[in-house]
């Protein structure tokens, strides 16, 4: 008998040095959503997720002078995207003047994404966000 409360998901992780840039995680983010059709099932997500991507993992090079664990997981009812970086100290978001060349990238997060969080870990942090598809 199958357990109807099990949940399946599949994932995939990739370390970014600070070498790599952030063009490598948004074509491996690309690739992996692909796989999982999201290309055909869900276009107006596809650009948000990438552009998390490129957010938090520049968060984590810049800002954290931290190598960049991506980490996708896919559990049928929403994609989490999760970068780990070493640094401690939790990000804040911030007002960026109209002029900023930066500052902006939670904001940008905490508009795309369904829903987000920091967590603090012993060796730094993990900034987390989930998108739900709208066919789910």
């Amino acid at each position: 008998m199958r357990d109807e409360a099990a949940v399946t998901a599949v994932g995939w992780a990739r370390s970014l040095p600070v070498s790599s840039g952030v063009k490598a995680a948004r074509d491996w983010t690309r690739s992996h959503l692909e796989t999982l059709d999201w290309f055909a099932r869900e276009p107006d997500q596809v650009d948000a997720v990438l552009l998390t991507v490129s957010e938090l993992v520049t968060n984590a090079h810049i800002h954290a002078h931290s190598d960049a664990q991506l980490i996708l997981t896919w559990d049928c009812a929403c994609l989490h995207v999760t970068v780990h970086d070493s640094a401690g100290g939790l990000p804040q978001p911030r007002e960026a003047s109209e002029d900023a060349l930066g500052g902006r990238g939670l904001m940008l997060v905490d508009a795309m994404a369904d829903q987000w969080q920091i967590r603090s870990c012993t060796r730094g942090k993990d900034v987390i966000a989930c998108f739900r598809p709208a066919t789910a």
